[in-house]
């Protein structure tokens, strides 16, 4: 029976892929790649010939039946442009409609950047919560960061460069400023390891460049701010002064750590 194989294929570095991988990219009948052009500049460092046919997010649902009558009686393998397909990258649609259709779908692992930036960030790693890209939009930004302020474990975001600062302030306005570990262009020529609090990432990245992977420290229990009541009366003398609760709540979360929803919560009880 045809298989369809999630190949992982380098995140920067060219020579960060597997002998299995290889194998299976030159055996399979036809390769699934998000950017051709790109799948393209590893198949012929590795000598590689397999035909490729384009699957990326702007065509995965109209290529979605062309791939499955393809894979009716070829082997086929899916990559994306770095990492494992199906990682906030096109596949998981084709993953679906192959495993309903009863075509085994097999991985061939490696190279991953959530797995990479955690292991190099100097972050608790024995749990985390990965969030993909962040939204676009700063209120579903902040209004997703808010949702896991509680979370113990660290949280890993992925980020482009001109949405970086934008996001790191969103970061620390929902979160406090927590430490961080920013990964640029990880096994790139220009890789750069970046461990700070959120205040000092957004002052060392000015004009930022190249791919980012954020790892942000969890909730730490010990030293986690808390609503005091002498919290309480200073957003109480803000109001009563006729600063509006946006204003207020968003200063005293930079100033205390606590999160927006909680300050929100207390604002909302004051008399």
């Amino acid at each position: 029976m045809p298989v369809l194989y999630l190949v992982a294929t380098p995140i920067g570095n060219l020579e960060d892929i597997s002998l299995r991988a290889l194998r299976t990219l030159r055996e399979v009948n036809l390769i699934a790649a998000e950017d051709t052009r790109r799948t393209k500049q590893l198949l012929t460092k590795y000598g590689i010939k397999t035909s490729l046919t384009s699957y990326h997010e702007h065509n995965k649902k109209a290529k979605l039946d062309y791939l499955l009558e393809r894979l009716g009686s070829e082997d086929m393998a899916l990559v994306s442009d770095a990492g494992m397909p199906g990682m906030s990258d096109p596949g998981y649609e084709l993953v679906v409609a192959a495993s309903e259709r009863g075509i085994p779908v097999v991985p061939v692992p490696g190279p991953s950047a959530v797995i990479t930036a955690l292991a190099v960030s100097g972050l608790p790693v024995q749990r985390f919560i990965y969030l993909g890209f962040l939204p676009r939009r700063a209120s579903s930004r902040v209004k997703l960061l808010e949702s896991v302020a509680g979370e113990c474990g660290s949280i890993v975001v992925l980020e482009t460069p001109h949405r970086l600062r934008a996001s790191l302030n969103d970061i620390r306005l929902a979160l406090g400023d927590r430490r961080i570990a920013a990964c640029r262009e990880l096994t790139k020529v220009y890789e750069e390891i970046f461990r700070g609090t959120i205040s000092e990432a957004i002052e060392r990245f000015t004009q930022p460049k190249g791919e980012f992977t954020l790892v942000i420290a969890g909730r730490d229990e010990e030293g986690k701010p808390q609503l005091t009541t002498e919290i309480e009366k200073q957003l109480s003398g803000m109001r009563q002064s006729g600063i509006r609760a946006r204003e207020a709540i968003t200063r005293t979360a930079s100033e205390t750590g606590l999160s927006r929803k909680e300050l929100y919560r207390a604002w909302l009880k004051l008399p």
